[in-house]
């Protein structure tokens, strides 16, 4: 498919939005709406079919999904004439993102955003997704390919797709019919960490494989388990995933706080996004770690999260902001990565060097461009030893180098921030 160069287009439905998310999306040359009973009355009377797409400002592949359809003026066209496109902002309506989702997790056995959903003109979905690329790759068919399959068989068959969205609907019904009033049985109980342990990854912790997504919840019911048995699996699955993902690159080492979720299995390269409700999720899992246990590293990590709210997602209301975006000047995490030459210009003497050992930064990297994600695999001791140190001094010298490293990223251009003040996350980081 040729391309088609993004230019500066006249202001869409979108300008009038308070949303950031939204506004990003502006002046992308699809007619989008936002939800709203203009856009759904629209949709009625042309008898068309609806594109909702639904993400946040601070999600990659949402910005990806952007450049690569929405600003692409051959597919804004296809979009155009064959859907009413709409486009929400999943932090400001929660209830959409979570209808919608149950469709797509339906569909296609998983969720994500950008959330690309497809709905007849009352409202039902029929076909769904994630991101979709503008070329077939990744097993997925090309956005383009979709967007005139389902238009042309809207066109010829829309019989066919109204039944898909009742038949969607009625499933989607029946599981949601499931009554779960009442006590908790012990049967349950037992059902949930056996459920657990089959999913659990013994060699990196977390559960199942990649991407992998810190399932704070899940870590928290684990520790409920070894308060109610007074066993020690459901005490190490949930120390030994803490520990992992603190050591990780998920975990930013300079200023402390969670990114989204992991793209592999180690918890080594994270999707950089970082989110308060993440954070604000994680925070009660390690002090409750602590509370058992009593591991300085878990006080250390829901400290460090709670100085990195403080310091850089408090608006001048004296709320907490929602998210930091994953990309800088276009890249992915740019902000937040590293090469040895950049290190060695940053800390003086021996403390560059160390650094390297310390963060796992190394000539090849284990990023893009020879960058490096910081991350913590080896254990102190074994780092000391290969240095000739002992764990008290290298520890002091990297507690430095950290605070020097951590000024100097601060004179980068910083990710974009959504400062969309929303009540439930709100909530949760206060509690």
């Amino acid at each position: 498919m040729s391309s088609s160069a993004a230019t500066p287009h006249r202001a869409n439905r979108l300008a009038q939005s308070t949303s950031p998310y939204l506004l990003q999306h502006a002046h992308n040359p699809v007619d989008w709406h936002p939800w709203g009973a203009e856009a759904l009355q629209l949709a009625r009377e042309q008898n068309k079919p609806i594109f909702l797409s639904i993400g946040y400002s601070a999600c990659h592949w949402c910005h990806v999904m952007e450049r690569e359809s929405f600003e692409h003026e051959g597919i804004a066209r296809l979009m155009n004439e064959y859907f009413v496109n709409i486009k929400v902002d999943r932090e400001e309506r929660p209830d959409l993102d979570e209808i919608y989702m149950k469709a797509v997790q339906a569909i296609s056995g998983s969720g994500g955003w950008p959330m690309s959903v497809w709905l007849t003109p009352d409202l039902r979905p029929f076909f769904g997704g994630t991101y979709f690329p503008p070329a077939p790759r990744y097993g997925k068919p090309s956005f383009p390919q979709l967007v005139q399959w389902i238009g042309e068989t809207w066109r010829r068959d829309p019989d066919k797709l109204h039944k898909q969205g009742a038949d969607l609907t009625s499933h989607i019904a029946k599981e949601e019919a499931v009554d779960t009033r009442g006590e908790i049985s012990k049967q349950a109980l037992d059902q949930s960490l056996a459920m657990l342990a089959a999913n659990y990854d013994p060699s990196y912790g977390g559960f199942g494989g990649a991407p992998k997504f810190p399932h704070a919840m899940d870590i928290r019911i684990l520790l409920r388990h070894h308060r109610r048995l007074g066993a020690a699996q459901p005490l190490g699955m949930a120390t030994h995933t803490l520990e992992r993902m603190a050591r990780g690159g998920i975990y930013d080492h300079l200023a402390g706080g969670f990114h989204r979720y992991s793209t592999d299995e180690r918890w080594l390269i994270p999707h950089f996004e970082k989110m308060l409700y993440d954070n604000a999720l994680l925070v009660p899992a390690y002090v409750e770690a602590w509370l058992v246990t009593r591991e300085p590293l878990f006080r250390t990590v829901a400290s460090e999260c709670c100085d990195w709210v403080l310091a850089e997602m408090v608006t001048a209301q004296g709320a907490f902001a929602s998210t930091l975006d994953a990309d800088t000047e276009g890249e992915e995490g740019r902000y937040y990565v590293w090469t040895p030459e950049q290190l060695s210009q940053a800390l003086p003497g021996r403390a560059g060097a160390w650094a390297q050992e310390w963060w796992g930064v190394t000539p090849t990297g284990n990023f893009e461009h020879g960058t490096s994600a910081l991350w913590r695999d080896e254990e102190e001791a074994d780092v000391a030893k290969r240095l000739g140190t002992d764990v008290e001094t290298l520890r002091s010298e990297m507690e430095g180098a950290r605070r020097r490293l951590l000024a100097l990223r601060a004179t980068r251009v910083p990710p974009g921030k959504d400062d969309k003040v929303l009540v439930a996350w709100n909530g949760l980081m206060i509690s």
